[in-house]
């Protein structure tokens, strides 16, 4: 039996991998956050791995003070730093270390794979510090995966389930001009993109998102027509910067991305576009 350790196993996205591998005859460990804080009890779990995913980091949909932008950096750069060094200080080391970015490392010019442009704002170095301290794991035995996540989509939590009540109720609406483009992937697809990568022990950048990229604007008629309820009612960008300051960005400032590298490797989306994601979801 393999065994995976995960931190940041708390979250909506740690506790569907937990039940996925479990299901899937995999030995799951949960690094906890006072774990990552010492190095003796990190290294006893990092030795008797298999493969290590790293998902720690504090909600960035949030709102952006100057000491919650602090929280932003640590909660990923130092978790990850703990983690890595743990990885080269051990004898016995993990085949493979996955580490979570965001397609928010791109900028907005274009629809891009996993070799796009990379934008200049806090969120995107963010992303591009977070993946350069998850590299420092690579060596003779371990090999890195970054995977920069979209939207991810799922019944049970994340952002769509804070989405979906006032749609419920009729009161949902585009954010913004709608225009941004939204990259998202569905729960399901983003579980069997992890088991396809480390049963094929691939490594690299992979975008975790769906083929077919959408817009706010038609991710929101989507979810209306699927709903059957108006979507008349819009969430002005001055409203977003008011509750969410710089923050604000991650909603109406979004990035087309896709998954070049996990289609050209042979990987089958179950969900391809918004509208089989959202039926999916609501049903």
């Amino acid at each position: 039996m393999k065994t995976i350790a995960i931190s940041g196993a708390s979250g909506f996205v740690g506790q569907n991998l937990i039940k996925f591998f479990s299901n899937h005859n995999y030995k799951i460990v949960s690094i906890k956050r006072e774990i990552l804080k010492g190095n003796q009890k990190l290294d006893e779990i990092v030795e008797n791995i298999d493969i290590l995913i790293n998902l720690s980091g504090a909600n960035i949909i949030n709102r952006w003070s100057e000491s919650y932008k602090k929280l932003l950096v640590s909660s990923r750069i130092e978790t990850t730093k703990s983690l890595v060094e743990s990885i080269n200080r051990v004898s016995k080391k993990p085949k493979l270390f996955i580490s979570t970015s965001a397609v928010g490392i791109y900028d907005n010019k274009a629809k891009y794979d996993e070799n796009g442009s990379f934008s200049n704002d806090f969120l995107s170095n963010l992303c591009q510090n977070w993946e350069n301290e998850a590299l420092r794991a690579k060596n003779d035995f371990t090999k890195v995966a970054i995977f920069r996540f979209g939207i991810v989509l799922g019944k049970d939590g994340g952002a769509f389930k804070k989405m979906i009540t006032p749609f419920k109720l009729g009161l949902g609406g585009v954010i913004g001009s709608g225009k941004q483009h939204f990259s998202y992937i569905h729960i399901e697809d983003l579980l069997r993109a992890y088991d396809f990568v480390i049963e094929n022990n691939f490594d690299g950048v992979f975008n975790l998102t769906a083929p077919t990229p959408t817009t706010n604007e038609e991710f929101t008629k989507t979810l209306g027509k699927v709903l059957n309820r108006p979507t008349i009612f819009p969430v002005p960008e001055f409203l977003l910067k008011l509750i969410f300051s710089e923050g604000a960005k991650v909603l109406s400032d979004g990035q087309s991305a896709v998954p070049k590298k996990l289609l050209d490797l042979g990987f089958e989306f179950k969900y391809k576009n918004i509208e089989e994601t959202l039926k999916s979801l609501v049903k």
